[in-house]
This record gives C-alpha cells, structure tokens and sequence, in this order.
C-alpha cells in the first residue's frame, strides 16, 4: 500500500457527543458495512461487547480499516473508536499513542465538555494533529458559533472552520463550505448517501463571506507567501492556496480544522471523510521514529516509516482470546510477515508471530505480510504486554513507551468456593493484561484480594466480566478511596541498622539517611530520577557504604514507599538522600544493605511526622437553573470547593473541586435532587492532605 494513501485516526470526545454514531455512519459510506447500526439501539458495530450494548456507551477502543474513494482515487483509513467516559480513560491514552491524526466530536449544543479538555491535553502530550468536528446540529439549543467558540475559550486552541451549517436544531439540513462557497444538502430518506449541491442560500451569503474572510486571514497567519498575498490583493488567493496552509497548519499543531454536522441524521460525514484526507497526515508525514538502543537507552536512532527500514512496531492493546491473545501492534517501520520470529526488546524475549489479521471490530481478515503504517491484530505473541517493542531479532529497538495512570478507587474481591479461588487468580492475570490501569493485589494480612482502577463504573464493569463472562463466583466489598502517604517535614540524620547474628556469618548493614518532602518540579530541577514519586540521592563519600551496596539500599527504599508506612498506601511526594553509614567486611551483604534501608525511611517517617493525601476529583454538574440551590448545597456539604459557575440559557453549569470519598453513588443522589434533569461527569484531578480529624478514621492509630 501507497503510505501516502493511509490515514490512521482516532474518533475522540466527552461521552455523549456521538463518536460511535459517526463511526457508524463512517462504516456506512466507505461500504464497509451495508447496514446502518445505531447506538441507542444497541446495534453499533464498534460496541460489540453485551456491557456496550446493554448500556449504550463504549468501553473499550476497537479498531477497523476501511477505503475510502476521494477524487477518483482510493485512500484506506484505519479508524480507532475510543470511549469517552473517564474511567477508560486508558483506552484513549494508548490509541492516541499510535496514531497520526484524531478527530475530536463535540455536542452541538454543550461544545467544549470537561473530558473533551483531558482528551484534548492527551492528543497534545502524543502530539497528534487534529480536526474537529461539530456534531448534534440537529438538537435543540445547537448553536455552532457558541461550540466553535468553547474551542477558543476553553482548549486554548486556534480552530479554523472551514465549512458553516445551514440552520440549527430542526433546521438544519446541510453545510456551507467556505472554500468553494457552495452549498451542501444531505437527504436524510437515503440515509445521506445522496448529496446535492447548490447555490448558498441568498440570506446566508453575508455571513458566508464573512466566516470565508476569517478563514483566509487565519490561513494567511500560518504562510508567509500567502500573507504577503493577502495584504496585496486577497482575491487573488486560491482555494488550493488556503488548503495547503490549513494543512501545514494542523500537521503543525498550529491549527486546527473545524467541520460541522449531524451523525445521526446522516449529515456532513462524508465531506468529514474528505477533510480527514486534505488535512490530516500520512504516515509518512509524521516524521521519523525516535528509538532507543535496548542495552543503553541514551544512544537514539531514527528509523523511517518505510518498509525497507529495521521492523519497529508497538503493542498498544492486548486482548485475551480462546484461540490465543490478540496483540494490536501499530508498525512504525519495517515489515511483519505471518510466521515470523521476533523479538519483544522491552523484556529481551523472542516470539513466534503466528498470524497476523486486519480488524475490523470483532471480525477478521487474515494477512499474509504488512509494512509500515499499518494497524493491525497478531496471535502468538505470549509474553507481551501493552506498551512493550516488538523489533527484528537481528536489528533491536525499543520505541518510548506509555505512562498509564494510577487507580484511584479499590474493592475487596473474594471467590465464593475454591474451584473460584483458583480461577480467580487467572482471570485477574488476563484481565491485568489487557487493561493497563487496573490493579489486583492480594493482602497477606486479611486474606482479600484488593482489585482497583479508575472509577465505580471501571470496577463494576471489571466485576461484571469475572461473573458473566468468566463464570466465576465472587463477592465483592464496598468501594473505598486509594490514598497515597506522605510526611509533613523533613528528618535528618535518620539511622537504620540491621544486624543478625545466626551461629556462623552474619548480616550487618548500617545507613545515615535525610528526609524531606520533594515535589516532581524539584526533581526536574534537581535532574533526579522521581519513580513512582520517589527520588534517591547517593552522597556518600570516601566508602563509608562500599559502592555495590548502593541500589540494594535504594530498593529497600522503594520497595518500602510502594508498601507504605503508616496505613499501606503508596508513599509519595519524598527525597532520600544516602549520607553515611557503616560495613562489615564479612557480615556486610545486598540483602542486609536492603533491610538497613527499609528500617531508616521507616525510622525517619515515624520522625518526620506521616499524613495521608486523598484523590481530588474535578467535577461538572449539569443542572437546570431551578435545582442550583439544591445542587450547590449539596456539593458544598461533601467537603467540595465550587470554583466556578457558568451561564448556558436555561442550564447552569457547577465546577467544582470534591474529594473522591465523598462521591461514591453521587449520580443517584443528584437524579433524587433534579428529578432526573441534572448530569455530573467527574475526571482526577489530584492528591491533598486528608484533614487530621480524617486521618484518624482511615487509621485510627494514627
């Protein structure tokens, strides 16, 4: 395949602006499908699970490849359909990973919501180009110049529109484009498939030329030749002028295009199609790849998106299968062949790579060989993992891998007889394989197993899928807050001596150790590495710890912060600096050297003075003007801070900042309070100091 004839998007928003719908509709018209299937009906080709379909929102990304004819000529797009809701949030996080372009749906009347923001900053932490698509023209209150805006206002962005509605709510029957200033209608009784063009309505041409004027002078910005040209004598810049700058423009992040429409009433997906093509990139576009050299991740090579380069490609999803795991691999460079041996750098193993299939949802095509740019699904892969390299044996690289969010909320999980028991271990394995941001440990001291993740829905789904789908017996506890721990001040001069005497050679280690509170910035500062919010500082000088004995003090250290101190969470937010000590020449060893520093941040913790940090949550309510009262005072009773309130007609829009403990079975609460009208979306937004009086709750020996 032509890479310059690929494109690999990703659909992303804020639930409920109709991604799906517009995968669907997408389906459709390239003739991948010849059936139209609707969300609302439970009949979306991407949300194949009985949980999507039953609740009519997605939960995991899927994945299809389809063509598309522009111009007389065939392009094939690889299209990602990605959840919108913030618990699966990690399932946006790893398609924008290994994608070129997106497009960003927003609801027509809502504009910029709270989950688009986290989308938008991941698409710009990937760097990936995007278009932005107005949808929900159609509904009531819809207004394209109030969304347009919120793209401004509330994401920071430059948005170019490059096309304008005809009407709004149940007005709406098409578009304008502003480059060819020609009329687009859409005739809803075919399904859209039918488009007609015509003359821009006579009480629209005003507001055409005007939308078509800032069009040209936000393009102007983006060219030098062109702003020279539009100074001089604007008329005599062309269509294909104003496009090439638009798109240089987006490839550079500098812009970004503006589309509107209506999914669900089959109108503007096409002409979004088209735009896709003219503005967003190919693989080849994008630029080399930057890897690293397995054995010394500081010498970086460039691979290019070729098929005649080294093979380069990321496993960015796994999913578990009963013919064997399916692996998504997105191929940088390089080609994959059906049977080929590879190597996994990231863990330094080799795999036989049995065959390889182009998705589409839950169907497959098998493939006998792909090349760069391609997205597709292999079997035989048994020991990779999400974000592992998978390379040439002969020619290893390893691509940067993903930063997974921590959970923020855990249950107790127990299987109900010993046949569960022993199928719960597994199921908890497979299930850790294929999601990423979920945790399961077990706890030696209640005998639980401890399962987190990102949110009530993410476990309730998790919980679902053990019983349902897995057919093992379980019984699950409340849900309760992951805290993290942290100190207050500092303690100097902290020691930890560990000394064992058994009959024959014993174990000594001794360490001096400071501790002080440490923040991410200062560590960027300091160029310390701050693992799991953790820095470690050698200063021992003239051997006082011989130097082998060094990181064994460092992983009691860290092994001792990830287990706690104080109640058993994560400790975080801390700096340890080595500063001296004392060795035996015989009794010295790693394992002595490492209970020596386990026993000082535990000592220098107890000194320090330990608190616990809570999960913050930013939280958007939704309500009707005659509710507010009754909303706010509720929000304000759960410890929550309002920052902000916003006017939108009727609707009020709440922003507030509340701690997680205090939200559980909030969406119940806040339907009894609205009868029904009012909606709240919640994201992390960060830790803070459990109030003293909490503490002593959470631990009551505290």
């Amino acid at each position: 395949m032509d890479l310059t004839k690929v494109r690999n998007i990703g659909i992303c928003a804020h639930i409920d602006a109709g991604k799906t719908t517009v995968t669907e509709r997408v389906l459709y018209y390239t003739g991948k499908n010849y059936k139209m299937g609707e969300v609302h009906e439970g009949t979306a080709t991407m949300d194949f699970l009985v949980e999507e379909q039953e609740r009519g929102i997605t939960i995991q990304s899927a994945a299809t490849t389809c063509p598309w004819i522009y111009d007389g000529v065939e392009y094939a797009i690889n299209l990602i359909d990605t959840p919108g809701h913030v618990d699966f949030t990690i399932e946006v996080e790893r398609a924008l990973r290994v994608l070129d372009g997106a497009v960003a749906v927003f609801d027509g009347k809502e504009g910029v919501e709270a989950q688009s923001e986290t989308v938008w900053r991941q698409a710009d932490r990937y760097h990936v180009p995007r278009l932005c698509f107005i949808n929900k023209m159609d509904k009531m209150g819809a207004d394209f110049e109030f969304s347009f805006g919120t793209i401004k206002s509330r994401l920071g962005a430059n948005p170019i529109a490059v096309q304008y509605p005809i009407g709004a709510a149940d007005t709406f029957e098409g578009m304008v484009d502003l480059l060819t200033m020609r009329a687009y209608y859409f005739d809803s009784s075919e399904l859209g498939a039918k488009v007609e063009e015509r003359d821009i309505p006579a009480d629209m041409v005003e507001t055409a030329e005007l939308w078509r004027h800032e069009m040209i002078e936000k393009a102007a910005e983006l060219d030098d030749h062109l702003m020279e040209k539009y100074l001089t004598d604007e008329s005599s810049i062309t269509d294909a002028e104003i496009k090439a700058a638009i798109r240089k423009g987006v490839l550079n992040h500098e812009c970004v295009g503006v589309f509107c429409g209506s999914a669900l009433k089959y109108i503007g997906v096409q002409r979004l199609l088209n735009g896709v093509i003219d503005y967003l990139p190919a693989p080849v576009e994008v630029g080399d790849i930057t890897a690293y050299d397995p054995r010394d991740k500081s010498i970086e090579r460039t691979l290019p998106n070729s098929e005649d380069a080294p093979l380069s490609a990321l496993a960015f999803k796994v999913v578990s299968d009963s013919h064997g795991d399916l692996t998504y691999l997105r191929i940088y460079s390089g080609q994959l062949k059906k049977g080929q041996r590879v190597l996994n750098s990231t863990n330094g193993r080799k795999e036989n790579l049995s065959r390889i299939f182009e998705m589409h949802a839950k169907d497959r095509l098998p493939l006998d060989v792909v090349g760069a740019g391609s997205i597709v699904a292999v079997v035989g892969l048994k020991d990779t993992g999400t974000g592992d390299t998978i390379c040439s044996t002969d020619d290893p690289v390893v691509l940067e891998r993903m930063t997974f969010p921590d959970p923020v909320i855990s249950m107790s999980i127990e299987p109900k007889t010993a046949d569960d028991k022993q199928k719960l271990g597994n199921a908890l394995a497979i299930i850790r394989r294929e999601d990423p941001s979920f945790r399961a440990t077990y706890d030696n001291e209640t005998g639980q197993t401890i399962i987190a993740g990102m949110g009530e829905l993410h476990l309730e789904i998790i919980k679902n899928k053990l019983i349902r789908d897995m057919k093992i017996g379980v019984e699950v506890g409340k849900p309760r807050v992951s805290y993290r721990e942290t100190i207050l001040s500092a303690a100097m001069d902290v020691r930890g001596r560990f000394v064992k005497q058994t009959g024959g050679r014993g174990q000594f280690g001794d360490v001096i150790i400071h501790l002080e509170p440490f923040t991410e910035a200062q560590a960027e500062e300091a160029g310390l590495d701050f693992k799991d919010n953790v820095a470690f500082e050698n200063k021992i000088v003239g051997g006082s710890v011989p130097k082998e004995y060094i990181p064994s003090v460092e992983a009691g250290v860290r092994t001792t912060a990830l287990s706690g101190v104080l109640a058993g969470y994560p400790l975080i937010n801390i700096k340890v600096t080595l500063i001296d000590g004392s060795y035996h020449p015989v009794d010295s060893s790693q394992v002595a050297f490492e209970q020596a520093g386990r026993l000082a941040l535990n000592a220098g913790c107890q000194k320090a003075r330990m608190t616990l940090l809570e999960p913050i949550m930013k939280l958007v309510i939704t309500t009707p003007e005659e509710y507010l009262g009754a909303v706010t005072g509720d929000v304000s009773s759960r410890r929550s801070l309002i920052v902000g309130t916003e006017d939108r007609g009727h609707i009020k829009i709440i922003t507030a900042e509340c701690p997680l403990s205090e939200m559980f079975g909030y969406t119940t609460v806040l339907r009894g309070l609205s009868q029904g009208r009012a909606s709240a979306v919640m994201e992390p937004l960060e830790y803070r100091p459990l109030p003293p009086n909490l503490v002593k709750e959470v631990v009551p020996t505290a």
